[in-house]
C-alpha cells in the first residue's frame, strides 16, 4: 500500500491489487543491492517490486503493521501474523544496515 496525502488514506499501489500476498525481501550479492517484492497468491500478480535504498526511513507502526518512506512515497505492509511481521522486519533491517555500512566493503550473509 502507499499513503495518499491528498485523501489521507493508505491505499494500494496500483487499484486491484487487495488480497494476500507473499513478500520477500532479495539481496543481489553481485553488486550489493536489495529489493522488496511482493507476489499476489491468487492470481501471481506483482504487487510491489520496490529497491531499497540507504537512509530509507524505516517504521513498525504496530506489530502487524509496518511502514517506510522514501523521498516520494509512504509505502505499508499489514502482515497476517507478528511472526510474519517479525521475519519481514529483520530481513528489512539487515538490509538497511548493509547499506548503511557500505563502504566498498563487501558483506557476506547466511
Amino acid at each position: 500500500m502507499v499513503y495518499d496525502d491528498t485523501s489521507k488514506k493508505w491505499v494500494p499501489i496500483k487499484p486491484g491489487q487487495q488480497g494476500f500476498s507473499r513478500i520477500n525481501i532479495y539481496h543481489n550479492t553481485a553488486n550489493n543491492t536489495f529489493r522488496v517484492v511482493g507476489v499476489k497468491l491468487q492470481d501471481q500478480q506483482v504487487v510491489i517490486n520496490y529497491s531499497i535504498v540507504k537512509g530509507l526511513k524505516y517504521n513498525q507502526a504496530t506489530p502487524t503493521f509496518h511502514q517506510w518512506r522514501d523521498a516520494r512515497q509512504v509505502y505499508g505492509l499489514n502482515f497476517a501474523s507478528k511472526e510474519e511481521a517479525t521475519t519481514f522486519s529483520n530481513a528489512m533491517l539487515f538490509a538497511l544496515n548493509v547499506l548503511s555500512a557500505q563502504d566498498g566493503a563487501c558483506f557476506t550473509h547466511g
